[in-house]
């Protein structure tokens, strides 16, 4: 069999396993982003987890490919010839409806949703800002009291709930001062050294900070208080009715064969159930989420749409 270079943009892996063929003798996972982030702490989980449970034969690896809020590395997906998977996100849904790329979902062969996660607000350790409500009410009184940190981009899911909540507490979403960069390490650098005010990112990147009495955490995006974090209110505690997942999930490029797909699927059906995938949700916090190929399907058009009607406060 002639050796292919599977680029997982998460991404992942291939075995022999129930007596199928490998598709592939060598996997590299490419996270779209910076090392610590999101989609890298993903990608190097499910590359551990995938050798470790020994459902995949081949080395992995994992390359960082950066740039453009995931765009670089998904159009690099899209333009490859040999098999690919990719890391996915609601920023391949906004970055298309905002007009900042040309590539859509449908540009690409779902194979299954993995988790979610919440949204936090977070400030330096010794600011002045003590509550979300604080936060909100002062940004009433003036939208750009508040210089306010972003990565990767404009649009993605944890600028977008700082949005909404902001619009229920009766600010100009519109005049909010927001600084983007490309990394919530650099977000998190910029909030210490008072160059910005608040960020805005996920819990898992902001917890290590947290953990480092670095920052504090004023609000989270979940139904309820974590048990993991029994301090930390949500915003409906704050006053503002807004409850927010961000999820990831894996696809491939357009055209994939029936077999490819039908692999990969039962690849990670099998994953999500080992007890590591279970301890690295536990260890991020992340929440289950799990939908296979044709489940995923739906699940994009739902949330195009529902992104849609969202990015009408733009």
């Amino acid at each position: 069999m002639s050796i292919f270079t599977l680029i997982v943009i998460l991404c992942c892996g291939c075995s022999q396993d129930d007596g199928q063929e490998a598709i592939t003798d060598t996997v590299t996972i490419i996270a779209p982003s910076s090392i610590g982030g999101g989609w890298d702490k993903t990608a190097r989980a499910i590359r551990d987890i995938l050798v470790n449970n020994n459902l995949v034969d081949e080395d992995i690896h994992v390359l960082n490919k950066i740039g453009a809020g995931g765009e670089l590395g998904w159009k690099y997906t899209k333009q490859q010839k040999d098999h690919v998977l990719a890391m996915n996100s609601s920023l391949l849904i906004t970055n298309h409806l905002l007009g900042q790329s040309k590539l859509t979902y449908k540009d690409f062969t779902p194979i299954a949703t993995l988790a979610t996660e919440w949204d936090v607000v977070i400030v330096s350790k010794d600011s002045e800002i003590k509550s979300a409500k604080n936060l909100m009410e002062k940004l009433k009184e003036s939208p750009q009291a508040y210089k306010i940190g972003v990565s990767p981009r404009l649009g993605n899911d944890d600028q977008i709930s700082f949005v909404l909540a902001s619009k229920q507490a009766k600010v100009e979403p519109e005049k909010l001062d927001f600084f983007v960069y490309e990394n919530s390490n650099q977000v998190v650098d910029a909030l210490l050294k008072k160059q910005i005010d608040v960020a805005t990112m996920t819990l898992s990147e902001a917890k290590k900070y947290y953990d480092l009495n670095q920052v504090q955490l004023l609000v989270i995006s979940s139904e309820k208080r974590l048990k993991e974090l029994p301090e930390i209110p949500t915003w409906t505690e704050e006053g503002i009715d807004l409850v927010f997942k961000h999820w990831r999930g894996i696809m491939g490029p357009p055209n994939m064969s029936k077999r490819e797909i039908e692999f990969w699927e039962m690849t990670f059906a099998k994953m999500v159930r080992t007890e590591e995938w279970k301890q690295t949700l536990k260890k991020y916090m992340w929440e289950d989420f799990y939908m296979n190929s044709s489940e995923t399907s739906k699940f994009l058009d739902e949330e195009n749409k529902k992104y849609e009607k969202l990015l009408e406060i733009y």
